[in-house]
């Protein structure tokens, strides 16, 4: 009996490492569950885990993934130390300028729009304080006609001058000159209104005077900052800067007259003009080359794309070898195109800026400030309409249209059609009818920036 039991324990044993090898060489088979891979086959015995093991696989218990991970971290930390030891990696810092992205030319397209709002703006009010400073004064229609036309007096002296200046000297330095004596020379009408008429006279006459450089500037500048692909965008943001200058000032006037008298819409707009000469002369230069806010990569853009970049002075300023060939420049009728539209435009421009507020009060009936605010909506129009047109032009020659033929068909936009509307302006009776008819025109006339004034450039 002893005997058989020993043989049967030994055939069991036997059979158990038989079958404990045969398992170790066949493959295992395992089968997904939520509780993770399990091996399926025969059902075995299943063995109690030592409590190290329990203890362990508990306090872990997303198995050896959590393990597997923490080696791949620690795999690419490897990775990372010898690729920092080889090539040192590039901050936003130590990145270089030529591989940084900047757009600062349109800072200083924003920065001249600016000033350009301010410089119709100064201009415009007089239209509203123009009024109550005539019946303070006892000054009929005659002298407030003197007043609004001895600006112009001024004006009609620098745009040449101011152009040559900002080619001789850079555009930088002749418009904040520009804009501090035209500023201070606002600030300043009110004191020389209260003293006399002449003393108002030639203060508007400075005004005119410090005025009349600023398109030839603005034209100076964005020859130097923007590329040629994006000419007339620029033009028309900066004339819509001016031609909000109009909405801004004849919105605005009623209200600071109400506040602060006479002097609160002057003393206004001449202080914000001082500050933004403060502000002009540490953010901007004449040429973006000048700049340490311009890249590399935008400097190369600018300059690629036609713009003026042959800096020879200190700030931009050219050589005073290098005389203004004025002799050429007559002797060709483009020149002699650019400078009959620029009048046209002009005279009906300016007596529409100066006289819309009067012809609404005197015309229509209505009272001044109500007739400010129709007045301010033509030149709303305006400043959207330039900015519309010069989108247009700059659309047209990407498509392929030659540039003559787009600023010839942009300049026909801007003239037949304030023409055809003043023709209808004769036919109003009624305040909305003259207002929608000078909408319209207005906003055609915004037309000729892309057109015979971006020649200038």
């Amino acid at each position: 009996t002893h005997a058989r039991r020993a043989t049967a324990m030994m055939a069991m044993r036997q059979a158990s490492i038989f079958g404990g090898i045969g398992r170790c060489i066949a493959p295992p088979r395992f089968a997904a569950t939520s509780a993770g891979p399990v091996r399926s086959g025969r059902a075995r015995a299943v063995v109690p885990e030592r409590p190290v093991i329990r203890a362990r696989r508990a306090a872990t218990s997303t198995g050896w993934t959590r393990t597997t991970s923490a080696t791949a971290s620690s795999g690419r930390d490897s990775v990372r130390t010898r690729a920092s030891s080889s090539a040192p990696a590039l901050t936003t810092r130590d990145e270089p300028a030529a591989t940084r992205e900047t757009g600062y030319r349109f800072v200083v397209v924003a920065l001249i729009a600016l000033a350009l709002l301010l410089c119709n703006a100064d201009r415009v009010i007089m239209s509203v304080a123009g009024v109550p400073l005539a019946q303070a004064h006892g000054w009929g229609e005659r002298a407030i006609g003197l007043v609004q036309s001895s600006f112009l007096w001024g004006y009609m002296l620098t745009p040449l001058l101011g152009g040559v200046l900002a080619d001789r000297y850079g555009g930088k330095a002749v418009l904040g000159g520009g804009i501090l004596v035209w500023s201070l020379a606002t600030m300043a009408t009110p004191l020389a209104a209260a003293t006399s008429l002449p003393a108002l006279l030639l203060t508007r006459a400075v005004m005119g005077i410090g005025e009349g450089v600023a398109l030839p500037c603005m034209n100076n500048l964005t020859t130097r900052w923007v590329p040629k692909a994006e000419r007339s965008r620029a033009v028309a943001a900066c004339m819509g800067g001016f031609q909000s200058g109009s909405m801004v000032g004849l919105l605005a006037a009623p209200a600071m007259l109400a506040w602060g008298g006479v002097s609160g819409p002057f003393a206004v707009f001449g202080l914000s003009g001082v500050l933004w000469a403060v502000v002009w002369a540490f953010a901007a230069t004449t040429y973006p080359r000048d700049s340490p806010s311009v890249s590399q990569r935008e400097l190369a853009l600018i300059e690629d794309g036609g713009s003026v970049a042959d800096s020879t002075g200190k700030d931009g300023a050219r050589s005073a070898s290098e005389p203004t060939p004025f002799r050429l420049l007559l002797s060709k009728a483009p020149v002699w195109a650019c400078i009959v539209a620029n009048f046209v435009n002009n005279w009906g421009y300016f007596i529409l800026l100066a006289w819309m507020p009067l012809y609404f009060k005197q015309v229509m009936g209505l009272e001044l400030a109500r007739s400010s605010y129709f007045s301010a909506l033509p030149w709303a129009t305006m400043a959207a309409s330039g900015v519309f047109a010069g989108t247009l032009a700059d659309s047209l020659i990407a498509r392929g249209v030659p540039v003559t033929t787009v600023r010839k068909f942009i300049q026909g936009v801007g003239f037949i059609g304030p023409a055809l509307m003043l023709v209808l302006l004769t036919f109003q009776t009624t305040a909305n009818g003259a207002l929608a008819v000078l909408t319209v025109a207005i906003g055609c006339t915004a037309f000729t920036q892309a057109g015979f004034l971006v020649n200038f450039q």
